[in-house]
């Protein structure tokens, strides 16, 4: 795995690809030493010292990322109307969602690959965010109004996140 800082912009390439993620907008410090990547701020009150540990979190997804991978699986759960789960350009498409006509869509963020295989979908991709938020966007799109959601529980829902593809 390889990093290189300029200008609090963080590249972080391996493996599985190469990730780019600009800090120049928060008043921390990035720099490579001896190998290492350093947070710091100068004289932190208690919002910077949250920011310093935030930003170290997002490289520290952006290194796992490039190495491993991140997998998100969903489960497509209905009790009466079959539902019928399409991969369109960069949208998914979900038809029949509790017998309605118009097919429910759900964004694809980034290059997120998604595969359905029978009841599941699953997510693979290298930046977590991207991934996590077409899960999100595809867990929303079956949300159901005006009704019980102990009783309507038609939907397609997140059973498991995993480091590796």
């Amino acid at each position: 795995m390889e990093a290189k800082v300029t200008d609090n912009k963080v590249l972080v390439k391996g493996p599985l690809g190469e990730l780019t993620r600009d800090f120049s907008h928060a008043r921390v410090l990035i720099r490579l030493e001896d190998g290492r990547l350093i947070v710091e701020a100068a004289w932190p009150n208690k919002k910077r010292a949250a920011t310093v540990g935030t930003i170290r979190s997002h490289i520290q997804n952006m290194m796992t990322g490039v190495v491993k991978g991140f997998t998100v699986k969903l489960k497509i759960v209905f009790a009466h109307f079959p539902m019928a789960v399409k991969i369109l350009d960069d949208r998914v498409v979900i038809e029949n969602f509790t017998g309605e006509r118009r097919p429910r869509m759900a964004r694809i963020h980034g290059d997120v690959k998604i595969q359905v295989d029978g009841d599941d979908i699953i997510l693979q991709g290298i930046d977590l965010e991207e991934v996590t938020q077409t899960a999100a966007n595809i867990q929303r799109a079956t949300y159901i109004k005006k009704k019980d959601p102990r009783v309507f529980l038609d939907g397609i829902y997140v059973f498991e996140k995993n480091e590796g593809t």
